[in-house]
């Protein structure tokens, strides 16, 4: 089984964890990149017309992504990170998600919070990724370390 870490951080947090995922399983790793960097004040989740705001409250919103996944065919399992947003996978992720087949691939998600848990993000994204197997994934926090990821990661591998 191949396995591919892909990624969506706006602070830094889900990018540190999604590194120490890939280095404890010998994985590959893919970051998510929007077209338009977030800022400050487009993560504003105070403000209802903040740029996040806006995109989470339209379950269509699909903001634009750069790069591609190299060989994405040959990858078994697909841990997919992000930062908990509106108790679910920001819209960035569902671009991402759209952009390929996941017949025969398993999606595990793995997030960062603040305080919200997993909630049914696995849900959303079965929806959007409708051919994939997907879990029902876990939250850690931003300090977990790599031998807890390595052991939650070994129940997919």
């Amino acid at each position: 089984m191949k396995n591919l870490v892909v990624y969506f951080s706006a602070s830094g947090v889900t990018e540190k964890l999604a590194k120490r995922l890939a280095e404890a399983i010998g994985s590959d790793i893919f970051e998510i990149v929007p077209r338009q960097k977030y800022t400050d004040k487009d993560l504003d989740w105070t403000d209802k017309n903040s740029r996040s705001s806006k995109e989470m409250a339209d379950v269509n919103s699909r903001p634009e992504i750069v790069g591609k996944v190299e060989d994405f065919n040959g990858y078994d399992n697909i841990f997919i990170g992000f930062p908990i947003w509106w108790y679910r996978e920001p819209s960035v992720v569902d671009t991402f998600l759209e952009q390929y087949d996941f017949k025969n691939k398993r999606i595990i998600p793995f997030a960062t919070s603040g305080g919200s848990g997993m909630g049914e993000t696995y849900k959303y994204i079965q929806s959007v990724a409708k051919n994939a197997v997907v879990e029902k994934g876990k939250r850690f926090s931003g300090n977990s370390d790599s031998r807890e990821l390595l052991l939650w990661a070994k129940n997919y591998m």
